[in-house]
């Protein structure tokens, strides 16, 4: 635990986007990113596989649980 990787923070844009994961009904597949909150336009930021995955997502984005809103 000495020498931790250091997390490259991100910005977006939090005053027009909000955090979205999107759900693929058949498949299950898991996307998170960005959604435009005047446009509705979705941008993708990475490919969840697994809950590491999301961590990582919420670590480098600075975004909590809360935040996050699921779409199908």
């Amino acid at each position: 635990m000495l020498f931790r990787k250091k997390v490259n923070r991100e910005t977006y844009d939090k005053e027009n986007c909000v955090p979205v994961i999107r759900s693929s009904i058949c498949t299950g597949e898991q996307v998170a990113g960005f959604k435009d909150i005047h446009t509705g336009k979705f941008s993708e930021a990475m490919l969840l596989r697994n809950a590491s995955d999301k961590k990582d997502f919420m670590e480098k984005y600075d975004v909590s649980e809360e935040e996050i809103k699921r779409e199908w």
